[in-house]
């Protein structure tokens, strides 16, 4: 027993300083351990409450391929062209010799072509390019059901490179039609249509550019770019929004290889659509006119005349008796305002008068000599072009 409380004190003696010399060295282990959860929780919920949320994308967009790739059509052009054969065949001496044997020498070829379209109602109206239908003797429209029709043309728009179509048929699928102006570039857009004549055939990219303009394809030029890969057979399909809403029909692409580069071009479908309209209202789109040759305003020209920026159109040019004159309008002047709105550049402009409906009364704000002056034209209606070969 005397042995034993030595030892005890011993061991007691030996956990003091072991304990002591533990604190030393680590002192965390003698803290409040529910008081440090406590904080680091605090800190955990302050980090959450204030860290950005971040919208989670769709895992697949297979549902917006459903809803919207049903109206999307393949259209397959037939006509006959008509190719002269060699200059041999017009030599006398051969024709006097061979006569009849030479044969015509206009040569029949049958000519194809394919591409896209997309049914806009249930009365069978399809809107598509003008190049993929032009001149065509014959249009055939492939439904993705499997059903094929004879479409027939009820108008075309040269100046948009749009054309409506319309087939006779029933229980037809329709897109719905998307708002285009509330597209944001970095926006995800699918691309549906028929290239090369595989089939239908969906890609997928995003909104590289809005408002794209003097590409030297079509007179009103307000397309939305994407990088959704469009190749050959894609002209005027459908381009989509990640709901599955058409916001744009394909139209062209840039590229040097002949296939898809990454760049490519899609008429708006609130142009599309008000180009729809008028043709199947009245058979052509009618646009107004105020017959004046416009040039946009350079930092020089703006500075020859006094301007502080380069904001507004130059009107280079008016045609005699036409509504600018009769309104006038002289060459020199600087249109800033139409009907109360900016002028920032001749497009801009040019779209401007052509939204007016012939017979309008619009104000024109013009700066002449470096004062301001107000007009009012008539707005008159476009003259017709003759529709030019697309390359």
């Amino acid at each position: 027993m005397r042995r034993l409380v030595p030892l005890l004190l011993q061991s007691a003696l030996v956990g003091i300083l072991a304990a002591g010399l533990l604190y030393v060295l680590k002192p965390d282990l003698f803290r409040n351990q529910p008081q440090v959860v406590q904080v680091v929780e605090s800190l955990r919920n302050s980090t959450n409450e204030s860290a950005p949320t971040r919208p989670a994308g769709p895992v697949s967009y297979a549902d917006a391929v459903e809803r919207a790739a049903p109206a999307v059509v393949n259209v397959y052009t037939a006509k006959i062209v008509r190719e002269r054969r060699s200059p041999l065949f017009d030599d006398p001496l051969l024709r006097f010799f061979l006569g009849d044997r030479l044969g015509n020498p206009i040569r029949k070829r049958l000519q194809t072509s394919l591409g896209s379209g997309v049914i806009v109602s249930p009365q069978g109206y399809i809107l598509t390019n003008l190049h993929v239908v032009e001149g065509a003797d014959q249009i055939e429209v492939l439904l993705r059901d499997g059903r094929s029709f004879s479409a027939r043309q009820v108008g075309t728009d040269p100046d948009t490179d749009l054309a409506v179509l319309h087939i006779e048929a029933e229980d037809l699928p329709t897109i719905v039609i998307g708002d285009s102006d509330r597209l944001r570039v970095g926006d995800v857009v699918l691309a549906i249509g028929n290239p090369f004549g595989v089939g239908q055939t969906v890609t997928m990219g995003i909104v590289s550019a809005k408002g794209r303009s003097d590409l030297g394809l079509n007179t009103y030029e307000n397309f939305i770019q994407t990088d959704a890969a469009i190749n050959p057979g894609n002209s005027g399909g459908a381009l989509v929004n990640a709901l599955g809403e058409l916001v744009g029909i394909n139209s062209a692409i840039f590229t040097k290889s002949g296939g898809s580069e990454g760049i490519g071009f899609a008429i708006p479908v609130s142009m599309a659509r008000s180009v729809m309209k008028q043709i199947i209202e009245h058979g052509r789109v009618v646009r107004g006119w105020l017959g004046i040759e416009a040039q946009d305003l350079t930092p020089a020209l703006a500075q020859s005349f006094g301007l502080e920026n380069t904001h507004g159109m130059l009107v280079a040019g008016v045609l005699r008796n036409g509504p600018a004159d009769m309104a006038g309008l002289a060459p020199g002047d600087i249109i800033t305002e139409i009907g109360g709105k900016p002028v920032h550049d001749a497009r801009e402009a040019m779209a401007l008068i052509a939204q007016q409906s012939p017979g309008t009364r619009v104000e024109i704000t013009v700066v002449r000599q470096g004062k301001p002056l107000r007009l009012t034209a008539v707005i008159g209606q476009r003259p017709s072009r003759l529709e030019k070969g697309r390359r």
